[in-house]
């Protein structure tokens, strides 16, 4: 079987990255990774994938619209005959034409069970988690569409929250749900067992 290529687009330090690079390594995800890219020169996830010989890309925004931005975006994930995009830690939000294009094909992890704290972003996710005194938070990995995160669930985890926990140590937990999650939703893309009808995510075989 031939494996199916997928992107990785990234402005932070990709620590989720780091959980799919090894399970591509390790053989649990049969799946290419053609190329990391980012709109920050200066994003440690770059330095993660040249770190393990995954062709890194910096692809300077100044100048472009958000749609022409996109679109040279495109013709890499075409001449890379790339299948799936997942974003990890991306702050820039995609163009319609961009979502349209590629309907059901790009993932993206938010820190939290959707559509609870949706918008949010990283620590603010956490913050409000706390302030808001939540017993229960978690990650969900979606779909993208035109909206702030309220694209086609795909799958969610929970994380019970305790009562000492802090930002960082709630980070900590979540990060664990969200590389779960989106190992489980590549590998779920690869083999063909996710169905989208309605905006609705069917997991199966």
């Amino acid at each position: 079987m031939v494996k199916r290529n997928i992107a990785v687009l990234g402005s932070t330090r990709g620590t989720d990255l780091q959980a799919v690079i090894d399970s591509i390594d390790s053989l649990k995800l049969d799946v290419k990774l053609s190329f990391v890219l980012s709109n920050k020169k200066d994003a440690y996830i770059l330095e993660r994938a040249k770190k393990h010989n995954i062709k890194s890309i910096f692809l300077d925004p100044k100048g472009l619209s958000k749609e022409d931005y996109d679109k040279e975006i495109d013709k890499l994930l075409i001449s890379s005959k790339v299948e799936l995009v997942v974003l990890i830690g991306y702050m820039k939000l995609m163009s319609l034409w961009f979502v349209k294009k590629w309907q059901n094909k790009v993932m993206n992890i938010h820190p939290s069970l959707l559509p609870a704290f949706a918008g949010g972003m990283d620590k603010g996710v956490h913050e409000s988690v706390l302030e808001r005194g939540c017993k229960i938070t978690g990650a969900s990995l979606i779909f993208i569409d035109e909206g702030a995160d309220t694209g086609p669930i795909i799958l969610q985890k929970a994380v019970f929250v305790e009562g000492d926990e802090t930002v960082e140590s709630l980070k900590d937990k979540v990060q664990k749900a969200e590389q779960e999650l989106l190992i489980n939703g590549i590998d779920l893309f690869s083999k063909n067992k996710l169905k989208v009808e309605d905006s609705i995510v069917y997991v199966g075989g």
